[in-house]
């Protein structure tokens, strides 16, 4: 049995491109080329055509990083006046001088209100829940889905930060219909979700407003120096069994542990696996097809292994197998990945 080892990575990460097209949207909006912020990032703008393409996780802080550095704009050109780079600096070192949540949260809410007029950010409450909730004053804004996603996103990893690591939300609230690509939210809006309602915002135990903030100004220093990365990626799903399982066939590499031995080494029966796992609205097989995806997406991007390596790194009995399961998790062959990389 592999055992854990301190020195195996996190098992990787990689984004669905509809995310890829969310961040280009304001830029799109504009009328502006997308070519250099896609070049700065290393990705193939035919990726963009295919829908079930994904990038990697560096190559999507990339683009984010791009996109504020060249347009000198945190809010990557959603806002028609742009909230020059350095803003969010501000926000975040203003809510963490503050004592507790609640008054981190306030303090975000009157610094962003100063620094642009298109939309409002208001704490709330209803009953035990707390809701940090999002309203646009300019109409045509509020049309906008990828910004009513980004900026529920920024806020809420902002607030988990600030809250010591993590803010458990008991839903998410969008103020659009559900869009054709919801499936995908589930690695970035981590709870259930609400759609068509009158505002978009989070939700969370309202006690949670009381705890307080501790960060001083070593920790805003390092949350600051890879800001984008910290608000913009997915969250790690923790403890969660799905989470356990992928960690653990990671650090089995190069063996691929079937469900019996994950469950196993897991310290639990294959059927209580298997249902913990339904439970989550997953399974053994599609979380390893995950990770194997995620795997081979990074490789590609960052190494020029021969596909016949790659394949047997993954376990595949041959390279045809592998790019026959690789076209059917991104709708592309394996050599699309390889433009833009090594």
């Amino acid at each position: 049995m592999a055992r854990p080892s301190s020195s195996t990575p996190d098992p990787p990460v990689t984004i669905s491109v509809v995310f890829v097209h969310g961040l280009l949207s304001g830029v799109r909006s504009r009328g502006l080329p997308c070519d250099a912020f896609l070049a700065d990032a290393g990705i193939d703008p035919a990726l963009l055509e295919q829908a079930g393409a994904r990038v990697t996780a560096a190559q999507y802080v990339g683009l984010f990083r791009s996109l504020t550095d060249r347009l000198d704009d945190d809010l990557l050109g959603f806002l028609p006046r742009p909230l020059r780079h350095g803003s969010f600096a501000l926000v975040v070192r203003s809510a963490a001088a503050e004592d507790t949540l609640e008054r981190a949260m306030r303090r975000t809410a009157r610094t962003f209100g100063l620094l642009q007029t298109d939309f409002e950010l208001e704490l709330v409450r209803a009953g035990d829940l707390a809701g940090f909730t999002l309203r646009f004053t300019d109409p045509s804004l509020a049309q906008s889905v990828p910004l009513h996603e980004l900026l529920l996103r920024v806020l809420w990893r902002l607030f988990a930060w600030l809250a010591g690591g993590k803010l458990p939300v008991a839903r998410f609230d969008f103020a659009f219909p559900s869009p054709s690509y919801a499936s995908s939210y589930g690695k970035i809006f981590t709870a259930p979700l609400r759609f068509e309602q009158q505002r978009s915002g989070f939700w969370f135990d309202a006690d949670t407003l009381t705890r307080p903030v501790r960060r001083d100004k070593a920790a805003v220093k390092a949350y600051l120096a890879d800001a984008r990365a910290n608000v913009i990626l997915p969250p790690r799903d923790g403890d969660l069994t799905g989470a356990r399982v992928r960690r653990h066939l990671q650090q089995a590499q190069p063996e691929w542990p079937d469900l019996a031995a994950t469950a196993e080494a897991l310290h639990m029966a294959a059927s209580t696996l298997q249902k913990r796992l339904a439970a989550d609205g997953t399974s053994f097989q599609a979380l390893k097809d995950a990770l194997r995806r995620d795997l081979a997406i990074v490789r590609l991007h960052t190494s020029a292994v021969p596909l016949v390596a790659l394949a047997d790194e993954l376990g595949f009995a041959d390279s045809a197998a592998f790019q026959r399961a690789f076209k059917s998790w991104t709708g592309s062959a394996p050599g699309a990945y390889r433009r833009g990389g090594v």
